[in-house]
């Protein structure tokens, strides 16, 4: 058996290296272009604060002087979800979109537009200060997401080639 599993190994390896693929970070992967090279907005909230956080901590802070600059547009909101008997809601759903425009900087030419989804959920409790912490990390689990969904977006479009 072991030596099967062996086969279907290299097989597999064999199928990647003929379809052209090449790891995003590796020398000739698109990832390696961006990293510590998009400047982000100052953020205004603790949205965009965390938003930016998950970014840096991804791809590196890009700073004034990075060739590309990302603009985005950060929308949240807050449906109820779950409520007792007596009316009270126990569970809140945050729905977040972005809007984000990858700019060559020194050209202002865009480079790439897009949009992405994300939600998560929180408990409200007896406590106003644990509703209010729950609220507070879904806040951020949600800024993580989109600022992921936003990465993989980046690294899986070849902007080097444009």
């Amino acid at each position: 058996m072991w030596l099967y599993d062996r086969r279907m190994i290299l097989l597999g390896a064999t199928a990647l290296g003929a379809c052209g693929f090449t790891p995003v970070y590796g020398p000739q992967g698109g990832g390696g272009a961006l990293l510590n090279a998009v400047a982000l907005p100052d953020p205004n909230d603790n949205r965009g604060y965390h938003f930016n956080s998950r970014f840096e901590e991804r791809l590196g802070r890009g700073g004034p002087s990075a060739p590309y600059r990302l603009d985005i547009r950060i929308q949240t909101d807050e449906q109820d979800m779950g409520s007792t008997s007596a009316g009270t809601t126990t569970r809140y759903r945050l729905i977040g979109r972005v809007f984000y425009t990858l700019v060559e900087a020194g050209i202002a030419k865009t480079l790439l537009q897009g949009r992405t989804n994300a939600f998560t959920g929180y408990s409200s409790t007896g406590s106003t200060v644990a509703t209010r912490a729950a609220e507070t990390d879904a806040l951020k689990r949600l800024m993580y997401l989109l600022a992921d969904q936003v990465i993989d977006d980046l690294l899986l479009s070849d902007i080097t080639a444009s």
